[in-house]
C-alpha cells in the first residue's frame, strides 16, 4: 500500500528582510510600547527595543543619567537601526528643549546613528495638525512637566486632567475609559486631544475618539510611529493608509 502523504499547509507567511529599522530606547517599566509598535508598525518596518533605568525611583536630571542612556544605546545601536528614538514622554520634556537636546546627544555620542526625541515628535505631530490648544490626558500624577512643555512650543491646555497612577496602574486603564475622559472634558476652545504616554493603552482608543468628538488626536506613539514613518519614507517606500491611528496619519 503507498503511503499516504499529509499535505500542511504553511501556517504563516515567510519572514521578510525588513526595508527599515527603528530602535526604542524605552523606560525599563514600559509593557506598552514594543507590542503597539509591532502590532501598528506598516509593513517593511522593524522594530527593535533597548531598556532603560531613566524613570521612577532611577529618574534624575539628563546629565546624570548618561551612563546609564549611552550602555543601553549601544546595545540597541548593536541591532541596526536607521533611526533611533528617546521614546519616553515625561523624560524627554521633563528639561524643557535644552534636557531634550541633551538627551539626544547622549545617545548620538554613544551610537553615531540619527536619533530624536518622542517630546520632538509630539511638538511636530501638534504642529501638523495644527492644534494649538489641547485637552492634556495622562495617568501620570502630575502634567506639571508636559503643560510646561507644550507651552514652550506655543501649545496651550485648556482642560488639564491627570489620573494620578503609579507605574504598572498605567496599563489597566482600557481604551473605552480614554474616550469617556475625552469625551468627559472636551472644551469648545480646545483644537484637539493630546493624549501624553508611552506606557498606555491610548493608542487604541484614538479613532473613537476623533470620531465621536470631530477632533484630531495626537498620542506618544502614534506621534513617534508617524515620525519614523516620515523620517524613513524613502527606504519604506508607499506605506498603506493607516485609518486606525487617526488623522495624523494622513498629514
Amino acid at each position: 500500500m503507498d503511503a499516504i502523504v499529509e499535505h500542511r499547509e504553511p501556517q504563516s507567511r515567510p519572514l521578510v528582510e525588513p526595508r527599515a529599522r527603528v530602535g526604542l530606547l524605552i523606560p525599563s517599566v514600559n509593557r506598552m510600547s514594543e507590542p503597539q509598535f509591532n502590532h501598528f508598525a506598516p509593513p517593511g518596518l522593524a522594530v527593535h527595543v533597548a531598556r532603560a533605568r531613566i524613570t521612577g525611583p532611577w529618574r534624575k536630571p539628563a546629565v546624570e543619567m548618561k551612563d546609564e542612556i549611552a550602555h543601553s544605546a549601544a546595545a540597541l545601536a548593536d541591532s541596526g537601526p536607521d533611526l533611533i528614538v528617546y521614546h519616553c514622554t515625561d523624560s524627554s520634556m521633563r528639561e524643557g528643549r535644552a534636557g531634550e537636546r541633551t538627551l539626544i546627544d547622549i545617545v548620538r555620542a554613544a551610537t553615531g546613528i540619527e536619533t530624536v526625541a518622542t517630546s520632538a515628535l509630539v511638538a511636530e505631530a501638534l504642529r501638523a495638525l495644527d492644534m494649538k490648544s489641547v485637552v492634556l490626558l495622562s495617568p501620570y500624577l502630575s502634567n506639571e512637566v508636559i503643560v510646561r512643555f507644550l507651552a514652550e512650543h506655543g501649545v496651550k491646555v485648556v482642560a488639564d486632567v491627570a489620573l494620578k497612577l503609579n507605574g504598572h496602574e498605567y496599563v489597566a486603564i482600557t481604551p473605552q475609559r480614554w474616550l469617556e475622559l475625552a469625551r468627559q472634558h472636551m472644551r469648545d476652545d480646545a483644537d484637539g486631544v493630546f493624549l501624553s504616554c508611552t506606557n498606555t493603552t491610548q493608542i487604541e482608543a484614538i479613532e473613537d475618539i476623533e470620531l465621536a468628538l470631530g477632533k484630531p488626536v495626537v498620542n506618544s506613539n502614534q506621534a513617534v510611529l508617524w515620525g519614523c514613518v516620515k523620517r524613513l519614507a524613502s527606504k519604506l517606500g508607499p506605506v498603506p493608509p493607516l485609518p486606525r491611528l487617526g488623522r495624523l496619519m494622513a498629514v
